[in-house]
């Protein structure tokens, strides 16, 4: 999956970039506070993003 897909979806439910780290960026889920990291890569595995969505308390993309 694009990273820019994920970020999308990321945000249409709720999230938003909290900071940039190194070669990761840190999102937060707005409502519930939980937080993750992504790393910086134009394509994403699918497994990573259904992970993504999973700490922050999001659904997964239908891609997944």
């Amino acid at each position: 999956m694009k990273r820019r897909d994920l970020e999308a979806h990321l945000r249409k439910h709720g999230c938003f970039p909290h900071h940039h780290g190194g070669k990761h960026d840190v999102w937060v889920n707005a409502t519930s506070l939980r937080q993750t990291s992504i790393p910086r890569h134009r394509e994403l595995k699918l497994g990573l993003v259904a992970g993504v969505c999973k700490k922050l308390g999001v659904p997964s993309p239908s891609a997944v």
